[in-house]
């Protein structure tokens, strides 16, 4: 009776087959060809064990058959690293060797954004404590209270676990987000903004003022009434009583000036550094 408890404890069935005689052999053989059909034989007869491992965890969103592999890939490391003279039966050292590289699996290769691993244990924590509470709760979800009680975790640890949910899965920029089915070309990226092309007047400006500062009185104002005012240059020539040559000229000579100066203020800190 206690056999049969350990048995189901770790996941035996009645049907497993029974390798012993293999897996002692397996080990004293040498490598080469008939160590190696040896192996994939007890390999192949354990894969359903394996395999029943993978389908426990399937509710955590990954492929059955990603996680088949897994498990598969664990078994293989439970074939290879067991010693049938410090374990009395295989499937009591294979089943924690083949949950521990599907959790390996969960913990480094199915989060889009990486977490710590403390932070991916809270999250198991409290989607486990969320799917228990969901049956007693007539549907409604359950509070932050309520969670940390049923989980025996602080409230801070619980908000954690409910914000690494959300990061266990990245949403693409190109979903269609119109549930109406009207327009499905809309989607998620439709609705982030863009970046402002006159971000770049702004550095421009700020970059132009000193140079400006230093010109003439009446060269500022001119580039004023040009660029600020969008007067043309005869309005401008009016309005100074120059000629409108004289004032096309000064404007050239203007921006001739701050045009160098801005340049060789950019320059001075590469010669400086090359210095």
């Amino acid at each position: 009776m206690a056999t049969t408890m350990i048995a189901r404890r770790h996941g035996r069935r009645h049907d497993d087959p029974d390798t012993s005689e293999e897996l002692r052999l397996l080990v004293t053989l040498p490598d080469g060809p008939k160590k190696e059909r040896l192996r994939q034989r007890v390999i192949t007869a354990w894969l359903p064990l394996a395999h029943r491992q993978a389908v426990r965890l399937r509710e955590r969103g990954e492929q059955l058959d990603d996680l088949k592999q897994v498990a598969a890939l664990g078994l293989v490391k439970a074939v290879d690293r067991f010693d049938p003279e410090r374990a009395d039966a295989f499937e009591q050292f294979a089943i924690p060797t083949i949950t521990g590289e599907l959790k390996r699996h969960f913990r480094d290769h199915t989060w889009d954004v990486h977490v710590p691993r403390r932070t991916q244990e809270l999250r198991n924590k409290v989607r486990k404590a969320v799917r228990e509470l969901s049956t007693t709760l007539d549907g409604r979800s359950p509070t932050v209270a309520q969670i940390a009680e049923h989980a025996r975790l602080p409230e801070d640890d619980v908000v954690l676990g409910l914000e690494a949910l959300e990061t266990y899965r990245s949403l693409s920029l190109d979903v269609a987000l119109d549930r109406s089915g009207d327009n499905d070309d809309y989607t998620l990226m439709d609705t982030l903004g863009t970046a402002d092309g006159r971000f770049g007047l702004i550095e421009d400006r700020e970059t132009v003022k000193p140079a400006l500062a230093r010109l003439p009185e009446r060269e500022r104002r001119i580039l004023y009434l040009r660029f600020f005012k969008d007067m043309t240059q005869s309005a401008i020539a009016a309005e100074l009583g120059l000629s409108q040559m004289h004032v096309s000229r000064l404007i050239s000579r203007a921006l001739a000036r701050v045009r160098a100066e801005v340049e060789r203020n950019n320059a001075e800190p590469e010669f400086r550094a090359a210095a």
